[in-house]
């Protein structure tokens, strides 16, 4: 484990808890290459540790990078090849904000043996950890569970049209898991009427989901990308808001206890 790029911390039940972009770190030598307005780190996916907070507690095994996306996205593949066909992207080392505006100052964008060294230094080891925790936790168990868990500001118009559901689950349309254990969180989700949902709509999962979810090996992977207006202020300083994230972490925790309800299709 390498504890500079990400900590890992091992759980006794069949679950890991993926945040690939809680990481609110830059390298001191890479900050002159970015915009001013870049070091706020506005797309980080803010204080999800805290939201989740029931993980360890659960006994679920939980994986967090130090390091934000803005230096290497952990949840694009490693070729860098577009997550949805026909609508704007961001890479495997973005070079735009979630607005569309470049993050780089002008001829600083990283080329391609920068891109190899980020992947080298940061992607794979947090890819390494993953792949191994969930094969650790098949052998102990004879099956293993994914929860990859996300947040984005409600409206963005570069990347989707009008105003995002509260809950997205993503299970790329229904690839990534059994679908009992799709329809057992689904349900969940439908069974609650607070906060508004959707299944497998304009989030349907990134590289972590589609990669590492594979029922027929006994790897079930879900994702979960969720507004921050749920649990805090999606305009600087981006603070946590304790009222509204008491609200909606209860249902969040009852979506990782069904998944511990299920078992696999015998």
């Amino acid at each position: 484990m390498n504890e500079e790029v990400f900590v890992l911390s091992p759980g006794t039940i069949p679950l890991l808890v993926s945040l690939p972009h809680v990481g609110t770190h830059l390298p001191e030598e890479q900050k002159p290459r970015y915009v001013e307005r870049a070091l706020a780190l506005e797309d980080t996916d803010w204080h999800l540790e805290r939201l989740y907070d029931s993980v360890p507690g659960l006994g679920a095994s939980l994986i967090v990078p130090k390091y934000s996306r803005y230096l290497i996205d952990l949840n694009r593949p490693p070729d860098n090849a577009p997550m949805y066909a026909g609508a704007n992207n961001t890479e495997l080392c973005p070079t735009h904000f979630f607005t569309g505006d470049p993050l780089y100052r002008d001829s600083m964008e990283p080329d391609a043996d920068e891109i190899n060294r980020r992947r080298e230094q940061y992607w794979q080891p947090y890819h390494n950890a993953v792949t191994g925790e969930l094969q650790r936790l098949k052998n102990q168990f004879g099956y293993a569970l994914l929860f990859d868990g996300h947040s984005i500001r409600v409206e963005l118009p570069w990347l989707f049209p009008g105003r995002l559901p509260d809950l997205n689950l993503g299970t790329a349309d229904g690839r990534s898991c059994a679908l009992s254990l799709r329809t057992l969180v689904a349900g969940r989700l439908k069974a609650q009427s607070d906060y508004s949902h959707v299944v497998d709509g304009r989030f349907k999962g990134g590289y972590i989901t589609r990669h590492y979810g594979r029922p027929a090996e006994s790897i079930h992977a879900v994702q979960m990308e969720m507004c921050q207006r749920l649990y805090m202020n999606e305009s600087p300083p981006f603070d946590y808001r304790p009222d509204l994230a008491a609200k909606v972490q209860p249902l969040l925790t009852s979506i990782l206890k069904n998944m511990l309800t299920w078992q696999p299709d015998e």
